[in-house]
Formats: structure tokens, sequence, C-alpha cells
């Protein structure tokens, strides 16, 4: 058997009037998702535990199986996986975004959605303006870096505020805050000058797009210890494929392969159809593969409906058509691992609808793949990581 994995990041979210109270995932054309509900089991699983954060972290780790409370590693520390950065025992990794303040409100999380080559110009001048023995600067991708200190395993106890959880929002109380955090309410200090007089934001200014105005560091991680590679907890070989940092780092540590497909974004000009090809050559010498898409997501925190739902028919047009003309030889678990609601901009916490097809699945009655019609089945699986014992099972 072979098996694979959809990941619609954040592509669940609430109703909304715009939409004739339906979610986007409901108003959003998907026959192929529809006919895989219509054929195999339709439920919701709560991919995020009672009490833990809400982010792709934790719902990622859920999905693959893994416990994201026993199993937990700070996000910090997965992204610089992704990246090769090996951290010693008295470092700690944190996410850095490039962000845009104004008046003390966040703007922009993102800087517009800043490109790669910009925002790695402009980490590279914050790494030789302000980097030294205590921090070191790590480029990403697009307005996801990482910031490695060395010498304050206290800031593993500070609190810190997504920066995509106050759009448009004041960033009084914000800021880090608690131990340590004095040392990076610093740094973030004395990067402003950095920023204001960089030669990549003024040539941003100029063609008006958003310049970085600040760094805004979040997600503290350390090394992690303990990890059981995914072939040894499940038996089977996978592979992996994602435009961000954050899955391709828990493909690392869990021992999962990563696939090199040319044309994977973190947005909306992702190939899909090139990443699903090259997904399913994939399992020529794998057993299950994981596709990871995360533009749905990053609409979300945009607050663009058009743009939502442009994305998960994509998905559905592109990726899914491929899966379901597939569905006789492939056993196919497709989900988000979040809600990412339109009217918050950010994640929430509350289960996902899943649909599992393929040889051997029986089906529930399931009409249709939205949260409204997953709910209408009464499965719930919780944890959520067990849809990975169903998939496999």
């Amino acid at each position: 058997m072979k098996y694979v994995v959809l990941i619609l990041d954040g592509a669940a979210g609430w109703p909304l009037e715009e939409l004739g109270s339906r979610t986007t995932l409901d108003a959003a054309h998907t026959p192929n998702l529809d006919a895989l509900a219509a054929a195999g089991m339709l439920g919701l699983a709560q991919t995020v535990p009672l009490g833990a954060e809400p982010s792709s972290s934790a719902a990622c780790t859920s999905i693959l199986g893994y416990d994201p409370v026993a199993d937990y590693v700070g996000r910090g520390a997965i992204e610089a996986a992704s990246l090769g950065i090996s951290l010693a025992p008295d470092e700690i990794a944190l996410r850095l975004n490039l962000v845009h303040i104004e008046n003390d409100v966040m703007a922009s999380y993102s800087c517009g959605h800043i490109r790669t080559e910009e925002s790695r110009a402009i980490v590279a001048e914050l790494g030789e303006a302000l980097g030294n023995d205590t921090f070191r600067f790590h480029p990403g991708v697009a307005y996801r870096h990482i910031l490695v200190v060395k010498g304050h395993p206290e800031l593993l106890e500070a609190a810190y505020t997504p920066p995509h959880d106050i759009s448009d929002q004041s960033i009084e109380g914000k800021v880090p805050d608690g131990s340590g955090a004095e040392v990076l309410l610093d740094l973030m200090e004395r990067a402003r000058p950095v920023l204001a007089r960089s030669e990549v934001n003024a040539v941003r200014a100029e063609r008006g797009d958003l310049p970085a105005t600040d760094i805004w560091p979040f997600w503290p991680g350390a090394a992690p210890q303990g990890l059981r590679p995914f072939a040894d907890v499940r038996g089977v070989r996978a592979a992996l494929t994602s435009g961000v940092d954050l899955l391709n780092g828990l493909a690392v540590l869990f021992g999962i392969e990563r696939l090199a497909i040319p044309g994977v974004t973190d947005g909306a000009d992702n190939d899909y159809r090139g990443q699903i090809e090259g997904a399913l050559v994939a399992l020529d010498d794998h057993d299950l593969v994981i596709v990871h898409v995360e533009a749905p997501d990053e609409e979300g925190h945009a607050g663009d409906i058009a743009g939502k739902i442009e994305a998960i028919e994509a998905i559905d047009r592109e990726i899914v058509s491929v899966l379901r003309d597939r569905l006789g030889e492939l056993r196919v678990l497709a989900m988000p691992d979040h809600p990412t609601p339109i009217a918050l901009k950010t994640h929430v916490g509350e289960p996902v609808p899943f649909v599992l097809a393929g040889p051997g699945v029986a089906a529930n009655e399931g009409s249709a793949f939205h949260e409204v019609a997953a709910q209408s089945t009464g499965l719930l699986v919780d944890p959520g990581r067990d849809v990975m014992s169903l998939l496999l099972g």
C-alpha cells in the first residue's frame, strides 16, 4: 500500500457574512475533495491539544502521528533544523520576522510578504552590524528567519506574541516580556537604525513596497532530544514536500526525507501540479509522502477571502484531482492542520475536517469536505495524532 497525506494549511475557518454564513472551505468549489468525502471516511480531528498554542508546529506534529506535548520541540529549533543549523547546549533558536510597524501598530507581520532574495540581503545587513558571539542571524524564506542566541537559556521562559496574532493592532504589551527579555528588547532597538539605513529597504520604499522597520523574535526552542524516527515509529519510509521551514524542519527531526521539487513555494505562486507530481514520483521508493501547501494559511493571515478560496480551489483542481484519479492504488488523507479564520487573521485550536479515502476505507455518509459536513458525521478523532493510525491501519 502507498499513502499520501495532504495538508491544506489553515484552510479551515469560521462562517462569514460575506459568504452567506459559509466558511471559505464551504464556499470554495472543491469537487474532488467532495468526491473523496463521499467515497471515504469524513470527520473532525483535534490536532491541537487543550492548552497548547494553536500553531502549525503543534498541529502538524499531530498529523505526522507524534504527540505535540510529549514530543514538544520549540518552533525556533524546528525551523533551525530545516536550515541545517546545529544548536549547542547553551544556544536558543528563535523565529525572527522582518516586520513593518507604523505608529506602534503591526502594519505587516511579513513586510507585505517580502521576497526571499531581498529579505536575505537585509538579514545579511543585520548580521554584519549586530552579529557577535551572542547573536547569530540566519536567513530563511520570505519574512521568516532564525536568530540564535548563546548563553541565555532563560529566553525559553519569556513570554512572546507572534506578530501574525496582532495584525493591525498595537504592539503595546506584545513585545517579549519576562525572564531574559531585556536582551531581545535591546537587540530590537539596535536593529531599527540598521534597517532604517538599509539599501534594500530604500529600494523597496522607492517602488512603493513596505520596508522592514523592525525585527520581531518569538517561538524559542532548544536542541531537541530523544525524538524517534518516523520509520521506527510507523514502520514505513516517508518523504515530505513543503515550501516552509517548519515542515521541512519537522522532516529533519523525524527522519523524513525532504523533497526538493522546483516551484514549491509558501504562497499563491506555488506550482501545485508540479508539487503533487514530484511527490508521487517519490512513492517509487517511499511508502508515504506528505504534501504540505501553505497558501491558504497565508491568505487567512492576510484576511483575504477571495485569495483563500482561490488557494483552496487551486489545491483541489491541481492536486486532489490527481489523487482522486489514483484512488484505486493510493490511500489518501487530506486535512487542514488548524483553522485560520479570516475574521481573526490568526490560528485557533478548534477541530478540523479530515477525509480518508482509498483501498480498505469504508464510507461513512460524508457529503462534502467542509466543517459542517464533517461535524455532521459525528466522528471526532481526539487526539488528532490518531489520524495517522487510521491512515496506516
